[in-house]
């Protein structure tokens, strides 16, 4: 199973669906999100209790565990630049077949990756990030499933709501449908399939 996670170093990150995940015995994840969060906290649970097979990730600097089960094997870790990471959840969302950054060439990030010359710069190709479910963090939801985000929590959640199959939302607060002011949503209830209640 692929999964995306929403959030950044465990902020904006459904702690809640994360436990399901665990209290299901979910194994061999293939794990997008921005980073590994902590040991304790965010999707670092996911990686201590060896259920990610591959991460793809930015950062995985603050979860030891990661790094550990990375040197070991026991995980493969794909890391990928802030914006490229962003672009290519946002590209898989889109539908995009891929897309040409400059970012990366000549240092590890190109190893595997077809390079490109175009008017004189050369280009990777990096490929959509698409997944089966995407877990996302809201702190307001409607009963229908719209959402707003609060602050830097909103991250990668609008992005990962587009690029997956299945849409679970975790919300702190969920109102009647019909009281959030249409110009504040930032996630349509259309992209939504699951809300649960934080609490």
């Amino acid at each position: 199973m692929t999964l995306m996670s929403g959030g950044f170093m465990g902020v904006g990150t459904p702690e809640k669906i994360v436990q399901a995940i665990l209290a299901a015995e979910v194994k061999n994840i293939q794990l997008i999100c921005s980073d590994t969060a902590q040991v304790h906290n965010g999707v670092g649970p996911l990686i201590v209790h060896d259920r990610v097979k591959k991460v793809f990730a930015s950062h995985i600097g603050t979860n030891p565990e990661t790094g550990k089960k990375m040197i070991s094997g026991e995980i493969e870790v794909e890391l990928i630049p802030q914006g490229t990471f962003a672009e290519r959840v946002r590209a898989g969302g889109a539908g995009l077949g891929g897309f040409l950054t400059p970012t990366g060439v000549g240092t590890v990030v190109e190893e595997g990756k077809q390079k490109i010359d175009l008017d004189g710069t050369t280009y990777l190709l990096e490929r959509p990030l698409k997944a089966d479910i995407a877990i996302l963090k809201a702190d307001i939801a409607d009963e229908d499933g719209n959402l707003i985000y609060n602050g830097a929590a909103r991250n990668f959640n609008p992005l990962m709501a587009l690029a997956a199959k299945t849409v679970i939302v975790e919300a702190d607060q969920i109102v009647k449908a019909g009281t959030l002011d249409p110009n504040q949503i930032m996630t349509p209830a259309m992209l939504v399939d699951y809300l649960v209640s934080s609490h």
